[in-house]
């Protein structure tokens, strides 16, 4: 067993350098809580190399990897949406706090477990488990992953000190929109006509709901600015 942790726990930690699941990481712990985020980052590893070791060495199996990354790549696409919509500039001197809840936990938690479906490290997972012991590829696996990814979240962490609100927030979008097309493209790749189309129709329902939430977040806001504008005189009494 220990020679099985320590063999997953240096390929999985290796593997991770450099992939999207470290730049997603720094993503958000520009943004949240980096806690919350290794908590979640945590909980999704740990299901996906549960399932990883349980198709490799039980049932000698592998998941539809296209699929998952296709699915990957619209919730990606949901998350840069859902970073602009929540952008607010005039609240930059809010706590972060109130943005740390369970919404913030599985949303990161959610994209995670996604996104590793289908990739290099959890196929290098499936195939340790086929020759060596379970347990051990399991919790190996999962902790080398988790330790690549703290270190991204640190790297995260520093950044988030130095940035101003609107840049970290415009760039957690348009680092999701990346990954958005990444995993699409990955999933699609030799994929069939009616899955492309499916692919490209519920990316264009998202983008289009997204853009029509924002602009309409926008007006109101505008409006309510706006309001907050009108001269006090206008409100007070005229002294006789």
């Amino acid at each position: 067993m220990i020679a099985a942790l320590l063999l997953s726990f240096g390929v999985i930690f290796v593997a991770e350098l450099g992939d999207k699941s470290q730049l997603m990481a720094m993503t958000y712990a520009l943004r949240y809580r980096w806690w919350v985020v290794l908590l979640a980052i945590t909980v999704a590893t740990t299901a996906v190399h549960a399932a990883s070791v349980f198709f490799g060495h039980f049932l000698g199996m592998s998941l539809p990897t296209d699929l998952m990354s296709v699915l990957a790549g619209l919730a990606m696409l949901v998350f840069g949406l859902w970073t602009i919509y929540g952008d607010r500039l005039d609240d930059e001197d809010q706590n972060r706090a109130t943005r740390v809840g369970a919404s913030v936990f599985l949303a990161v938690m959610s994209a995670f477990f996604l996104a590793e479906l289908g990739d290099k490290t959890m196929l290098a997972t499936i195939t340790l488990a086929t020759d060596h012991d379970w347990l051990g590829v399991w919790i190996g696996s999962t902790v080398g992953m988790v330790a690549a990814d703290a270190l991204a979240i640190g790297v995260g962490v520093l950044l988030g000190k130095h940035l101003p609100e609107r840049v970290i927030a415009i760039g957690a979008a348009v680092l999701f929109f990346g990954f958005a097309m990444w995993l699409t493209a990955t999933g699609l790749a030799g994929a069939s006509t009616p899955m492309i189309a499916a692919t490209i129709t519920a990316a264009v329902v998202i983008i289009g709901v997204g853009t029509f939430l924002i602009r309409r977040d926008r007006r109101l806001r505008t409006d309510s600015d706006s309001e907050a504008a009108v001269p006090e005189r206008s409100l007070g009494v005229h002294e006789g």
